[in-house]
């Protein structure tokens, strides 16, 4: 199987020292941190009682539970994409699995979860994970739904001191007897432990923040515990037989087909959860960015390889099937996890417990295991999900899925959810309405829903309905459009105009968007590099064509217009009326790849922008005549009061290269003669009693960026010999920054604090993220 196993990947090409965060650095002893060993433990006492109350609800013998966690924690975490996701027996399997060991027997049902990890091994080498995230979620919350209501259905029995049924039908059929026949000893251990349940992290103020410390699933069944032994209730409690004769799996037997079926059954509900539970752990851990440097990504399709390998040796072992479980997953990241080690020590913690711990456990009662798992089952009825699937109209697919699971059976119901998901995205796609007004001598033509070739026949129709050579607005209300769909606008368009007429295409609430006839920006974003806004025509062929080079700039302009001024026109009249009032003056250099605005996310107003070759500030005096950076320096700290003044070099810069590479002497030309601005930089440079610019903690590639970076430092401090900027430094209320535009990465990068008026580091350039901080490092000498 090594064929079959992912290529780790690193970010090792951009950070040297990186390691993988699963694993411990090369040459260095293996260690545990802290942070993973108290997750481990806190992980481990969720882990325990709904292993041992999954595996009553199952059916199955309670150590099956323990055996499942164990391996769960122990391969699915070493193994698995996704390291912090914490593994074993699920609520999710708890319906199927208690069916299969219904129809085929506890041997046969082991059987059956170790071809579903082999099912899941093929899988995982197939690259398959991500098609699994294509189901609707409207059906994989109505397939969890449905689980939680047979689970909780079943487990009221054991509540209420009876005995389940083996459906849901039957269960509900049952309950009015079980209601009649009520056991007070087991309902008042199953209502003491609900209680607490429910009340724990409810515990207001510090006392409930100490208290919330320990899991309410581990307080609720140990409480329970102690009043069934404290006060002699004749309750059942849990049967761990010795391990001598633990039952391990056997042979298969049964029907083909129902074997098969009851394989792809546990293979999809571990799959689908484990995968689904992955990603919510993904979105965990970008809430928390102190963990993001240290944690990847879960890779699916491993995940699905350690899921598969776990349930292979569980089922072998007699344990559960083997998936993702979100409380415990949830737990593990919010106890402050930084690593799988904390998943495989929870796994370690419960073969400590099931081999030594096991007169202890013989102690919980019965009754308080099936209220723990009740509860879990009436949770997995999420009212959020409802809510989110009813807000985009997918509660159809949701509640088909959720009856089907519980009338039929899981995969009976997933195929239902499926079906009706695809019936209902046809419907949508199918039903388009298309109108037809006049009004004030505009004709309106609106589109409500998908254009699709389904809806090209009553296009037409209507849009013949417009007289040659009138004024149409065509108002799109939806958010596709397919070619035969476009095509038919297209041409309708083409001969509309060609007979005088006019046509406006727009979009909901009457926004202009472009008009279909006209491809000139039908593939470009407002990123797009200019001279690539000809997407069907690239530059060479206009330039063939003996198109004008101008044409560029007009369509330029008509986009403008068209797209962008509706909606700066406000602000910028506001800038018209009060006059402009910047806070920043941005000095950077003239190249052409260094926008702005776009690297600043500023607007109209924000910046008064000063560029020129190299980002040189020349001292006062040595202008010869030209005073233009100097006149703006004046005009921006004195006139507009700016409150700072930010000096921007960036990577590739011509002007430095010129420096480096240009000799001395020879003809003196504009270029050279500005560039002498720049000398100081270059002497900077060669300082030996000087350090060199570091650029966030490394060495700059080449001396090129050392220059670039050197360059930054030494205009600041020419902007301090200007009479101006010294004052109001000296005033206190202006200060001085240093910037860095790495072009290839799209990186920021800051000179780190320090840049005001008492001293200018030339040191360290720290990059700008959008959760980090600029810190002051010391960089050492070269």
């Amino acid at each position: 199987m090594s064929a079959c196993v992912p290529t780790r990947t690193t970010d090792s090409a951009h950070t040297p020292s990186a390691h993988k965060p699963h694993a411990p650095p090369p040459g260095k002893k293996f260690r545990i941190a802290g942070a993973d060993l108290s997750a481990s433990v806190a992980v481990f006492l969720i882990a325990l009682p709904l292993s041992l109350g999954i595996a009553l609800a199952t059916g199955a013998p309670l150590q099956a539970g323990l055996v499942a966690a164990a391996v769960g924690g122990l391969l699915a975490g070493w193994i698995g994409g996704s390291p912090l996701q914490v593994s074993g027996p699920a609520a999710g399997l708890t319906v199927v699995t208690a069916d299969l060991i219904h129809r085929y027997g506890w041997r046969t049902t082991c059987a059956i979860t170790v071809l579903a990890g082999l099912a899941q091994l093929g899988l995982g080498c197939l690259r398959v994970a991500r098609t699994a995230l294509a189901v609707s979620p409207a059906v994989v919350h109505g397939m969890l739904a449905g689980i939680g209501v047979a689970i909780a259905v079943a487990q009221l029995h054991i509540v209420l001191g009876g005995t389940p049924q083996s459906s849901v039908l039957d269960n509900l059929r049952a309950l009015p007897a079980q209601l009649a026949d009520l056991h007070p000893a087991a309902l008042s251990i199953s209502v003491l432990t609900l209680a607490i349940l429910l009340l724990w992290p409810r515990i207001p103020g510090r006392v409930g923040r100490l208290t919330r410390i320990v899991p309410a699933a581990l307080v609720s069944v140990a409480v329970a515990t102690a009043v069934a032994s404290l006060a002699g209730l004749h309750v059942d409690k849990v049967d761990l037989p010795s391990w001598r004769s633990h039952a391990l799996a056997g042979l298969p037997e049964g029907p083909v087909l129902g074997l098969v079926a009851a394989v792809l059954t546990i293979t999809l509900v571990c799959s689908v959860q484990s995968l689904l539970g992955a990603v919510a752990v993904d979105k965990l851990l970008a809430k928390r960015p102190e963990l993001n440097a240290g944690v990847r990504r879960s890779d699916l399709n491993r995940e699905l390889l350690g899921q598969g390998t776990a349930n292979i040796v569980s089922g072998a072992l007699g344990g559960l099937p083997v998936a993702g479980v979100a409380v415990r997953s949830v737990a593990n990241v919010r106890a402050g996890a930084v690593s799988r080690n904390s998943t495989m020590l929870h796994g370690v913690w419960v073969v400590v417990a099931a081999l030594l711990l096991v007169p202890v456990l013989e102690l919980i009662p019965l009754p308080a295991l099936a209220a723990l798992v009740m509860a879990v089952g009436i949770q997995m009825v999420s009212l959020n999900h409802i809510r989110t699937i009813t807000r985009h109209r997918e509660i159809l697919v949701y509640a088909v899925t959720t009856l089907g699971v519980v009338l039929l059976g899981v995969l009976e119901g997933v195929a239902l959810g499926v079906a009706v998901a695809v019936a209902v995205a046809l419907h949508r796609l199918a039903r388009t309405r298309i109108t037809h007004a006049e009004v004030e001598g505009v004709h309106h033509v609106r589109v409500r829903g998908q254009l699709t070739f389904l809806a090209v026949p009553r296009l037409s129709r209507t849009l013949h309905l417009v007289p040659q050579g009138a004024d149409t607005v065509v108002e799109l209300d939806g958010s596709f459009m397919d070619h035969a769909a476009y095509e038919s606008l297209q041409c309708w368009q083409d001969a509309h105009t060609a007979h005088g007429g006019s046509v406006e295409v727009t979009g909901r609430a009457g926004t202009r968007i472009a008009e279909p006839a006209s491809t000139s920006h039908s593939c470009c974003r407002p990123w797009t590099p200019w001279r690539n806004h000809h997407c069907d025509r690239p530059q060479e062929q206009e330039r063939h064509a003996g198109r004008p080079s101008g044409h560029q700039l007009a369509s330029g302009i008509s986009a403008f217009q068209r797209n962008t001024a509706p909606h700066v026109r406000g602000e910028l009249a506001r800038l018209a009326r009060e006059g402009q009032q910047p806070a920043q003056l941005f000095l950077t250099c003239a190249d052409s790849r260094v926008v702005t605005s776009m690297i600043t996310s500023s607007g109209p107003g924000d910046l008064f922008v000063v560029r020129n070759v190299g980002n040189l500030v020349p001292l006062p005096g040595a202008e010869s005549g030209d005073d233009s950076v100097g006149a703006a320096i004046e005009y921006a700290v004195d006139v507009l009061k700016v409150r700072s003044i930010t000096v921007c070099g960036h990577s590739g810069c011509g002007a430095m290269q010129a420096l480096l590479s240009t000799p001395p002497g020879g003809a003196q030309t504009p270029l050279k003669r500005w560039l002498r601005h720049g000398l100081p930089s270059l002497e900077r440079m060669g300082a030996q009693d000087r350090a060199w610019a570091r650029l966030a903690g490394r060495a700059p590639a080449d001396a090129v960026e050392q220059l670039c970076l050197t360059n930054v430092v030494q205009q600041l401090e020419h902007l301090r010999a200007h009479e101006s900027v010294a004052r109001r430094l000296a005033e206190g209320d202006l200060e001085l920054h240093g910037m860095y535009f790495h072009v290839g990465e799209a990186q920021a990068y800051l000179l780190t604090e320090g840049a005001g008026a008492e001293q200018l580091p030339d040191e360290v350039f720290d990059q700008v993220a959008p959760t980090a901080r600029v810190k002051v490092q010391q960089a050492p000498c070269r």
